[in-house]
């Protein structure tokens, strides 16, 4: 009987690292998560990662399955390198992820943030199949992205080109957890919702149900809910936010001329409360020549699995272009 090849596609986060075994057309034969146990040593969650990794792929090799490659997704991840650097939530400082993971397997491996394995994962199993210039948007506590073009992930000099939740899109505004001030991700983000959701109810004397909310209590979900219903104050914060990614897109579109931006990640959920001002802005914002040109989509990907797939098409992008 003939071999099907697999790939192992690994996210790690903060709080639990997912794997999943993957086939060419993003059919997931085999997934579990650990947790990440972020104040221990890398080479700890490693070692029990391949531990799990191992025992599942015991059953999957009598199915005569083979694995092919292995795809990491990670925050502060360096492709060029093959390093994760000094990540956010993790006590890890600088890891050099091949080198661990040629410990266990003799096998190729790439390395990349998750924003970009998202990116992958859109271009090869989502909505973005065929495209070869877009934008991948990921809102969540933050906002991640990146950037295809010409069918290649732009990484730039260094490794970490794509980093759309820092550009500045209002001089001297809100301190951004970078140390800057007035980035996109502070304005466009779940956390950046509850800013202006809290700026909106210092300015205004509108009846919201939000007013009845802590900073800490409110999330983008209790945003959304009260939106639905007509609180002016939600549906305001909606039509601000909407307005600050629609600004930053046309300033994406003036250098990289995208087909689309894909949006992926909790605050995307909000749909057209958010996407028709993104539009709006969007196309307010542009030069004519894009005009009616660019698309707004949200992500194909089944939100629980987007992460591990996204690290699967890294990997076999990367096959790909080898064999190639």
């Amino acid at each position: 009987m003939k071999t099907e090849q697999l790939t192992l596609g690994i996210d790690i986060g903060g709080t639990n690292t997912a794997l999943a075994f993957v086939d060419r057309e993003g059919g997931i034969i085999a997934k579990d998560i650990i947790p990440t146990n972020a104040m221990d040593p890398a080479a700890d969650l490693f070692k029990r990662l391949f531990n799990k990794a191992g025992k599942i792929f015991e059953g999957l090799v009598k199915k005569n399955y083979e694995l092919a490659g292995i795809g990491i997704g990670a925050p502060n991840a360096n492709y060029y390198k093959g390093t994760i650097e000094n990540p956010p939530n993790l006590n890890w400082g600088m890891v050099n992820v091949k080198e661990i993971v040629k410990q266990y397997y003799d096998l190729p491996v790439a390395v990349t943030n998750d924003a970009n394995a998202a990116a992958l994962g859109e271009m090869r199993f989502g909505v973005a199949k065929g495209m070869k210039n877009f934008i991948q948007i990921t809102l969540g506590t933050g906002l991640g992205s990146g950037i295809v073009v010409n069918g290649e992930l732009l990484y730039g000099s260094d490794g970490f080109a794509g980093e759309m939740g820092h550009i500045t899109i209002v001089r001297d505004g809100r301190k951004c957890a970078c140390g800057k001030r007035g980035c996109l991700e502070t304005y466009v983000s779940a956390p950046g919702i509850k800013r202006t959701v809290f700026e909106l109810l210092a300015e205004s004397t509108d009846k919201s149900k939000l007013r009845e909310a802590s900073f800490e209590g409110l999330t983008s979900k209790n945003i959304y809910d009260a939106a639905i219903t007509g609180d002016k104050i939600a549906l305001a914060a909606f039509k601000l936010t909407g307005k600050y990614l629609g600004q930053a897109m046309a300033d994406a579109v003036a250098f990289l001329s995208p087909e689309a931006f894909v949006i992926f990640g909790g605050l995307a959920k909000a749909g057209d409360l958010l996407l028709q001002p993104a539009q709006k802005h969007l196309e307010a914002n542009l030069l004519k020549v894009f005009s009616g040109k660019i698309k707004i989509l949200e992500s194909g990907l089944p939100e629980g699995d987007a992460a591990v797939l996204g690290a699967s098409a890294l990997i076999w992008h990367e096959l790909s272009v080898n064999k190639d």
